[in-house]
């Protein structure tokens, strides 16, 4: 049976199909993955490890604002994604190095790609803003 509900079809590029369910939403691939590059940190990571691979504490000095507890969570949960790898290195204590696996590396360009789209973007979506904002 298909993840979506029996009264949707499958549309993974072009469209959604009515009604739209909690369950269709819940179980869109997509819905996940917005979520999980959506969320404050992530991007931030990605593009940290992008560059290079980096120990947990030169993540905690590079990242003003983010409490150790939010590192650990948004790295274990980029790890579990498949988007970051986790090397420990013995010694004491035992140190944790994060890196950008393939997966990750392919959705660092995607997430580049919308950056700059927002960025060229950016004067149009404030006006729009601006006027929406005037008329409600």
């Amino acid at each position: 049976m298909s993840p979506l509900s029996e009264t949707s079809a499958v549309e993974p590029f072009g469209g959604v199909t009515v009604p739209v369910t909690v369950d269709d939403h819940e179980r869109c691939p997509a819905t996940a993955l917005l979520r999980r590059v959506g969320d404050k940190w992530s991007p931030v990571l990605l593009s940290l490890l992008a560059q290079r691979s980096h120990g947990f504490n030169e993540l905690d000095r590079s990242v003003q604002g983010i409490s150790r507890r939010m590192l650990v969570r948004t790295l274990r949960s980029l790890e579990r994604d498949g988007l970051i790898s986790r090397a420990l290195h013995p010694g004491t204590p035992v140190r944790a190095e994060y890196a950008l696996t393939d997966l990750g590396r392919s959705l660092r360009e995607l997430l580049i790609t919308l950056g700059q789209w927002a960025v060229v973007h950016e004067t149009e979506m404030q006006t729009a803003r601006a006027r929406y904002d005037a008329g409600s």
